[in-house]
């Protein structure tokens, strides 16, 4: 039984094979890289480990198209479901669009790395303008405290479409004030 399967579908297996080697040192390279990448760059750890899965999930994601192609699933079927599985992507995307793009945020700010934690940074909004000095930069997320003891959290794809100075450390927010 096990023979006969082997005997009808050995390219695949060994594709297979190749695939999930190729999945585990995609996997250990990225992670090295990034970790690398955050040593350089004095990132947090939490930061480091929040990018290294959004990368094993795009890795996971292109290794199972290349399962679905090895294994020569008709191209009729695979268009049927990458339809399917776009329409309800697209919806969730339109109802969760802030969620994705502070994720996609989160992601730039880690690489940029444009400040860090301790940094006491000025966000120019005509609104709701901010002086307050970061203290944790997660996915969704930077959390600040101003000068008054307010914690504020700004969602990170705010963030990058705000103008933002970062004040030096040496003097104080309160320098800066109208």
């Amino acid at each position: 039984m096990y023979i006969s399967f082997f005997n009808d579908f050995a390219r695949e297996a060994i594709g297979t094979g190749i695939v999930l080697i190729l999945l585990v040192l995609l996997r250990v390279i990225t992670t090295k890289l990034v970790r690398r990448y955050a040593r350089l760059s004095q990132t947090i750890e939490r930061r480091t480990n929040l990018v290294i899965k959004y990368l094993h999930l795009l890795i996971n994601i292109l290794l199972i198209v290349a399962l679905i192609i090895i294994w020569g699933v008709d191209a009729k079927d695979i268009i049927i479901a990458v339809s399917s599985i776009a329409t309800v992507v697209g919806v969730a995307m339109v109802a969760q669009w802030s969620i994705l793009s502070n994720i996609t945020s989160g992601i730039i700010l880690f690489f940029s790395y444009p400040f860090k934690i301790g940094d006491t940074i000025h966000i120019h909004d005509k609104d709701f303008p901010v002086i307050a000095e970061i203290e944790d930069i997660s996915a969704f997320y930077i959390s600040m405290v101003n000068k008054d003891g307010e914690r504020i959290i700004y969602p990170n794809n705010l963030l990058l479409q705000k103008g933002v100075s970062i004040i030096n450390t040496d003097l104080e927010p309160t320098d800066f004030t109208d």
